[in-house]
């Protein structure tokens, strides 16, 4: 792989890192809340403004109310002086401005409707605020298990409670069997070997003097019967056959002794 196909995938890996950190629900939900309370802010902000465009309708209305009643006043002084005229203009100018009331008083009404439905839409934002705080704090508690268990769960992935020593524990169970077969086996050998018979023929001889020694104890016990008297037998042989036996010492003892002395 070229410099440039390295350097562009190593772009890649860390935009990826970047992205998944941003997608972290925590991070998610600490943004989101910032973000509704910024928006709040700014909506207070936009509702102080419009409270105040409508303090200035009032206090707009309230002195074109005063000055209208002012003008009536003086028209009336200026009728009960006879200066009709006067009073004329006064009358005049105050239809003026009960006019310019009427679009005075219009637009106050829309303000103070404004107004309230500003602070009641202000007033249900702070509620959500403080409703999805709350939610916030239960998904970040849900986030939290889910983590944990996924840990568990990782942790546990290496672990193997069926199969996984079944393999040695077979092939050692097979090689002890295999062993004592064996074992028998030889055993069963030594049993028809040289050695095996060497050792029945001890056995036996030890069986044989074991019952010698017994024999001799029943005997001392009284307990056997008596022994038979031996019988004697007596070989007779040829007179050919001794002359023959002593010629024959007799050239044995000459060869021993050599030549005589003259």
């Amino acid at each position: 792989m070229n410099p440039i196909a390295r350097f562009f995938h190593w772009l890649k890996a860390l935009f990826n890192r970047g992205m998944d950190k941003l997608e972290d629900p925590e991070i998610m939900l600490d943004q989101a809340r910032r973000d509704m309370q910024q928006a709040l802010v700014q909506n207070r902000e936009r509702a102080i403004q419009a409270i105040t465009q409508r303090n200035k309708l009032q206090q707009m209305v309230d002195t074109q109310t005063a000055k209208a009643a002012q003008l009536e006043k003086q028209a009336e002084m200026a009728l009960k002086q006879g200066n009709r005229e006067l009073a004329r203009t006064f009358v005049r100018e105050k239809q003026s401005i009960d006019v310019s009331l009427e679009t005075l008083r219009a637009s106050l009404g829309q303000a103070n409707e404004t107004v309230e439905q500003v602070k009641v839409a202000i007033s249900r934002q702070q509620d959500d605020i403080r409703k999805k705080t709350s939610e916030a704090l239960a998904l970040k508690a849900q986030w939290q298990q889910a983590k944990i268990q996924s840990s568990i769960t990782k942790a546990l992935e290496g672990l193997s409670f069926e199969n996984e020593f079944e393999s040695s524990y077979a092939a050692a169970k097979e090689r002890i069997k295999d062993k004592m077969a064996e074992a028998q086996a030889r055993q069963e050998m030594f049993g028809t070997s040289v050695e095996g018979k060497v050792m029945a023929m001890q056995d036996q001889a030890m069986d044989a003097s074991a019952e010698e020694e017994l024999a001799k104890l029943e005997q001392r016990l009284g307990l056997a019967p008596a022994a038979s008297e031996p019988v004697v037998t007596t070989t007779t042989t040829s007179p050919g056959a001794v002359e023959a036996e002593l010629e024959e010492l007799e050239k044995r003892l000459n060869q021993g002794q050599g030549p005589t002395p003259s």
